[in-house]
Formats: C-alpha cells, structure tokens, sequence
C-alpha cells in the first residue's frame, strides 16, 4: 500500500513567508519541500514551522540542511519555530540552530525575522 506524502504549505504572514513543514519529514518529503521552496517569496525572511511535525529522520534533517543552504546563497535569513523539546535539542547540538534562528511560536519568529 503506497504511503500519502503530505505537502509543505507555504502562507505570508506579515510580510515574511511561513512554510509548515510535513508532519513526517524524511526523504519521501524531498519534492514537496522543492515545491515549497520554488514557491516562497522571492525576497524577505523565511520561517519554518515544525509545529505539526512529529517526526524528523536523518534524510530529513539532510533537506532541512539543503532548504537552508539555497536561502543562504540568496542571503536570506531562517527562523523555525514549533520544534519539539526533542528536536530542539537535536538542531542545536547538530548545529542547525547555528543558521537559523530557533523561536517558541510564530508570533515570536515573526518579530524576531522584522
């Protein structure tokens, strides 16, 4: 039985772009987070929300690391929010909190990102 890939949703808040990340993100996730990405504003911050995120693996903290390279060589500042204390923790000890800023919620990572 073929698993159901979820989307990433991509949404303006305030002027900054919000992508919600997949519930599951491992590299099944890898086309829908393309998509994502192709679909962001062209210019201006972008925030992540892990918010409905249940689940991170290996391959999916590898395309977190991809999305954050693209926005950097187009100097554009990361902010994610809604991560578990679990992977939280994981970002910071693998160093992702090193290029993107981490936020409790978005109302948080969006004045943090003005």
């Amino acid at each position: 039985m073929a698993e159901t890939v979820e989307r990433a949703i991509v949404r303006r808040r305030d002027g900054i772009t919000v992508i919600d990340m997949p519930s599951n993100i491992d590299i099944r996730s890898e086309a829908a987070l393309d998509t994502a990405y192709s679909e962001v504003s062209p210019k201006g911050a972008i925030l992540l929300n892990f918010s409905g995120t249940e689940y991170i693996n290996s391959s999916g903290i590898a395309l977190i690391v991809g999305l954050l390279a693209r926005a950097r060589k187009q100097s554009r500042p990361v902010g994610a929010y809604g991560l578990s204390d679990h992977y939280r923790e994981i970002f910071e000890v693998t160093r992702l909190a090193d290029f993107m800023g981490l936020y409790g919620d978005e109302q948080a990572a969006i004045a943090g990102k003005r």
